[in-house]
């Protein structure tokens, strides 16, 4: 018997939306206001759904402890409070919301054993969330 259980973390963290392959004209007409110099900060709500059999010793998908553990170790220490733009993570791309989505999703998937991560979802604001869950061929 397979189950989902959905986990749901906070953290703080700031971000300019820039690119380096625009112009300053561009980059002010594609991200607005997030264009801003000195960047701005999100409240993100972070949603990780995991997958797998139900055990039936313990009757869980996963511990939640360890799934705790390994987000508070792998992705909040990494995150919170953090100008993402100054991050490794982000030297060659924006640092926008869709783009930590996805970070934050091949952090779990290749770390995270105890079950299988189905999804990540990032709550940015009240207006904007972002999912992820995995990569997908494209469609011609």
């Amino acid at each position: 018997m397979k189950a989902h259980l959905t986990r749901r973390y906070h953290f703080s963290a700031s971000h300019r939306l820039h690119s380096e392959v625009m112009s300053p004209e561009e980059n002010r007409a594609t991200y607005g206001k997030c264009n801003n110099p000195h960047g701005h900060g999100h409240n993100y709500a972070l949603e990780i759904t995991v997958a797998g059999p139900v055990d039936a010793a313990t009757g869980m998908v996963c511990n939640l402890v360890d799934l705790d553990g390994f987000v508070q170790q792998h992705v909040l220490a990494r995150f919170q409070l953090q100008n993402l733009n100054t991050l490794p993570e982000f030297t060659r791309q924006v640092p926008t919301t869709e783009n930590l989505c996805t970070i934050i999703y091949d952090v779990l998937h290749h770390g995270f054993a105890p079950a299988r991560v189905e999804k990540v979802r990032l709550e940015e604001t009240m207006m904007n969330a972002f999912e992820y869950a995995g990569a997908e061929p494209l469609r011609p």
